[in-house]
C-alpha cells in the first residue's frame, strides 16, 4: 500500500509545474501523467482539483511568486487565461446580439509576468482572436478522443515539433439551425441542442475526477498536456545530452 511519505517523496523527485487559471485540473492531470508534480491556482473554489491548489487571482499569485523568489520552485508554467473575450464561440454571438466588452483579455498581462519568471511556459487558448502565437494546435482526433476541441498553444522559452492535423471522421453530434446531425464527436460546450450527458462528456474528454458540467465544458483533454509535458521533458533531456 502506498503511504503518504511515498507520495511526498515521489512528488519531490519530479519537476514541478505551476498550473494557472487551473479550473478543475484537466491540464494539470496531463502534466502529472507526463511526469510533473503540479500545483494549481484558480480564482474560484475548485474542490475537485486533484493536486495542491491556491485559491486566488492568478496574476496576483504569479506576481507574488516572482517577488518572493518562490517561483524558483518550478520548472515550467502552464496558463489558460479566460477565453470568453476572444473565443470564436463567443465573438460572433456577442457581435450579433450587441453583447461584449465585459470580459477582460488576460493573455497579454499573463505573458508579461510569465516572461519575468524566466521559466519555459505554455499559454493555451481556443480558436478565435486571442493574440497568441499558434506554436502548436491540438485536436481530439490526434489522440483518438470523442471531442474535436481545437486548442492553440504559445510556447515560451522552448520549442516542440508541430503535430500534423488529422482529418475529422465526421460531424459533431447535435442540432444545427434546427436540424439534428449525428457524428462520432460530442459538443463539449453549453447545455441545449442535443448536448452530451455528463458521463458522455467524461468519456469523450478522458476526465473522471469531476462530474460538474461547467468544469468539463471549460476543460481541455488531459491528453493534450500529457503530450506537451512529455515533449518539454524530452527537449530538456536532449539539451542535457548535447
Amino acid at each position: 500500500m502506498t503511504q503518504p511519505t511515498d507520495i511526498r517523496r515521489e512528488r519531490a523527485s519530479r519537476p514541478r509545474a505551476l498550473d494557472l487559471y487551473s479550473c478543475a485540473g484537466a491540464a494539470a492531470k496531463g502534466y502529472e501523467r507526463a511526469g510533473f508534480a503540479v500545483d494549481g491556482c484558480d480564482i474560484a473554489d475548485r474542490p475537485n482539483y486533484p493536486f495542491p491548489y491556491h485559491r486566488g487571482d492568478a496574476l496576483e499569485y504569479l506576481a507574488h511568486l516572482i517577488t518572493t523568489g518562490e517561483i524558483r520552485r518550478y520548472a515550467f508554467v502552464h496558463a489558460s487565461p479566460p477565453c470568453q473575450d476572444k473565443c470564436s464561440l463567443t465573438v460572433g454571438t456577442n457581435r450579433s446580439r450587441g453583447w461584449g466588452g465585459t470580459h477582460e483579455d488576460l493573455v497579454a498581462p499573463t505573458r508579461d509576468l510569465l516572461d519575468q519568471t524566466g521559466l519555459p511556459y505554455v499559454i493555451e487558448q481556443p480558436n478565435g482572436r486571442a493574440r497568441i502565437r499558434k506554436d502548436l494546435t491540438l485536436c481530439g482526433e490526434m489522440f483518438g478522443l470523442g471531442v474535436i476541441r481545437h486548442r492553440n498553444f504559445e510556447l515560451g522559452g522552448w520549442t516542440a515539433a508541430r503535430l500534423a492535423h488529422i482529418p475529422h471522421r465526421g460531424r459533431v453530434r447535435g442540432y444545427r439551425h434546427g436540424a439534428y446531425y449525428d457524428g462520432p464527436y460530442v459538443a463539449a460546450y453549453g447545455n441545449g441542442g442535443g448536448k452530451p450527458t455528463v458521463p458522455e462528456l467524461q468519456t469523450a474528454m478522458g476526465i473522471t475526477w469531476t462530474d460538474v458540467r461547467e468544469e468539463l465544458t471549460e476543460a481541455i483533454p488531459p491528453a493534450y498536456t500529457e503530450w506537451i509535458g512529455r515533449a518539454f521533458l524530452a527537449s530538456r533531456t536532449l539539451e542535457a545530452a548535447a
